[in-house]
């Protein structure tokens, strides 16, 4: 394929990426929504959403190791990753003359950023501003559901349990959008796991959460558990039995996953506390 402009004709073949490896599961869930998965040529091991991918596409990685050798074996021209956690894996390849892309998403318009972000690196401007529209106008129906809230529930949300650790600020911004108050806000907006550590358990019954959602990277929340610590019988969520679980694999996504199924199971735990406790508008 070619185009002309004044300075002659530019071949476009090649133009873009079409062997790029995935180190972690959100590039690789929105290249399968975009209908460019035929570009992907490895994933993270974590990757669970398209289910499909784990059955097409071999995995090289897991999130803060890779199998390097298996990586310049499928010839890349671009891989992508995310956070500072892929630093040494990114400065390896990169060391071995591989193109790499390290995003940093942290917020719902972060998210929005890498899918436009993603597009236009591999041609696709329009199918990633589509998919953004798409991915909006489901955030805004579940804003709507949240409007008929009389009071808002103060929720915790719990990403780790040792030590503990509240959510990150997409995590933040969702619990909002459907209607709950995140009881650590200031601590949402620090990026880093290590700057989301509760220092004093305690704070977390002065701030009274009527309901906790646990998130704990892939490892089984327990409610059980959490009822137990000391001093959090008096909290109102552990009083009313509002301890509850979201799969990590669906809001600890910072891509397409946590923007669809994960804002909507958050919504439909706040819309059942909602009609347990009697207080719609």
């Amino acid at each position: 394929m070619a185009a002309r402009h004044e300075y002659g004709t530019v071949t476009l073949s090649g133009q873009f990426p079409s062997r790029i490896v995935c180190l972690t599961e959100e590039t690789t869930e929105t290249l399968y929504l975009l209908g460019q998965e035929w570009r992907i040529v490895g994933i993270s091991g974590f990757t669970v959403r398209p289910a499909r991918a784990r059955r097409e596409k071999p995995k090289v990685s897991a999130f803060t190791s890779a199998k390097f050798d298996r990586i310049l074996a499928l010839e890349p021209d671009l891989v992508l990753g995310f956070s500072d956690l892929q630093a040494d894996i990114a400065t390896e390849l990169i060391r071995a003359g591989i193109e790499v892309h390290v995003f940093n998403q942290r917020s719902v318009a972060g998210i929005f950023r890498m899918i436009r972000t993603l597009g236009g690196m591999i041609g696709c401007e329009g199918g990633s501003a589509g998919l953004v529209e798409e991915l909006q106008r489901g955030l805004d129906e579940v804003r709507r559901t949240a409007a008929g809230l009389e009071r808002r529930p103060r929720i915790y949300f719990e990403e780790w349990d040792q030590p503990q650790i509240s959510c990150i600020r997409w995590v933040s911004e969702l619990i909002g959008l459907a209607g709950g108050e995140e009881c650590f806000p200031e601590l949402a907006a620090q990026p880093l796991g290590r700057e989301r550590i509760i220092a004093d358990p305690d704070e977390v019954a002065r701030r009274a959460p009527d309901m906790i959602l646990g998130s704990w990277c892939g490892k089984k929340f327990r409610p059980e558990k959490v009822a137990a610590r000391p001093g959090w019988d008096g909290i109102p969520a552990v009083r009313d039995g509002e301890l509850h679980e979201v799969k990590s694999s669906i809001i600890l996504q910072p891509g397409p996953a946590a923007l669809t199924d994960g804002v909507k199971e958050i919504s439909r735990l706040i819309q059942a506390w909602r009609q347990r406790r009697g207080r719609a508008a």
